[in-house]
């Protein structure tokens, strides 16, 4: 028996010798604590040798395990951070889209609430508007009723006005000793001894103007002599421009229809046009009430406002190069008097 295990130990010495020289590939072998003991100290040595390597080798392979965990917990660690950043990211975002939303409604509310305040002022203003233009054409009508009621009482005026006539430049203080209708008694004989003699020609009423403007003034007021008959005056007056010169007592006087301050008006607005036709011998006349009357081409033409003159001086070439400048200069004033108004 001793032999045999003797052999047996002879063998697996061998065994072990016979194990390859490269200690990193030896595979770890199982051994009972009798195998030991039967060992020789050249295969203790070598398996311990053995051993210490597989140690070595389980160190190593722990060591690179745990570095391998280590990283993958730092991994894992800077997941869980960013996991939880992306989270506060997603919960910023969730914030700030709930805020824009938050803010869009209420753009939405104020965007349309200003929409129904803009409809509600638009509404008003074309109230205002309509307020405004029919104000506007009341106005202009009444503007027109107006300017009817003047012609109408400046027509009245001109009817009563119609037998009268005025006496310019006569010093004040002058009638006190014949009176008025002595003075223009008087005026008649000096000026007209065929009149003066007509027994018809009868003074109704005689006075001087109120001096309404200007109390002040130096010259003396008008004379308005109202006769029976408007022949009668339009006789004097006639008579008055064929002698063109009138005097009393040698001082110079005028003798003048009486018209009312609109149709005056109107008669001095004229005043231009018959002194540049006058000067080109167009024989001007300002007729009753307020028209102008000239001679062209041999005809005898009539014109009661600007504007017809001014459209027939637009056919007429000659004409038209005579007016040019008295009519532009009459165009701009009253371009500036509409500008002021």
């Amino acid at each position: 028996m001793t032999n045999n295990k003797r052999k047996n130990r002879g063998n697996k010495n061998k065994e072990v010798t016979m194990t390859p020289s490269n200690e990193k590939d030896t595979p770890i072998q199982d051994y009972e604590d009798d195998d030991i003991e039967e060992m020789q100290e050249a295969d203790l040595k070598k398996l311990i040798r053995t051993l210490r390597s597989s140690q070595k080798q389980i160190l190593e392979l722990h060591k690179s395990l745990m570095d391998k965990i280590e990283n993958l917990s730092r991994e894992n660690e800077i997941l869980r951070r960013n996991q939880n950043e992306t989270k506060q990211l997603v919960q910023q975002e969730t914030v700030i889209v709930t805020e824009v939303k938050n803010s869009i409604d209420q753009m939405k509310n104020t965007i349309e609430s200003l929409t129904n305040r803009m409809g509600e002022a638009e509404e008003r203003i074309s109230d205002l508007e309509d307020r405004e233009q029919e104000r506007i054409q009341s106005d202009q009508r009444k503007e027109e009723e107006i300017r009817n009621l003047k012609h109408i009482v400046g027509n009245l005026q001109d009817t009563i006005k119609k037998p009268n006539t005025r006496v310019l430049g006569l010093p004040e203080g002058m009638e006190r000793e014949k009176g008025l209708e002595g003075l223009f008694s008087e005026i008649l004989a000096e000026n007209f001894p065929g009149l003066e003699k007509d027994r018809e020609i009868l003074v109704q009423e005689a006075h001087r103007t109120p001096n309404k403007h200007d109390q002040k003034r130096s010259s003396p007021r008008h004379v308005v002599i109202k006769l029976s008959t408007v022949k009668h005056k339009e006789k004097i007056l006639k008579c008055a421009r064929e002698k063109r010169q009138i005097t009393l007592r040698g001082s110079p006087i005028r003798l003048t229809a009486d018209f009312s301050s609109e149709t005056l008006k109107a008669r001095r607005e004229w005043r231009d046009i018959a002194q540049v036709l006058r000067e080109k011998n167009c024989q001007p006349r300002i007729l009753y009430p307020a028209k102008l009357s000239f001679v062209n081409e041999g005809e005898i033409k009539t014109f009661h406002c600007k504007q017809k003159l001014k459209e027939f001086v637009d056919t007429r070439p000659a004409l038209q190069k005579m007016l040019k400048e008295v009519l532009h200069t009459e165009t701009k004033k009253h371009g500036h008097q509409y500008e002021r108004r």
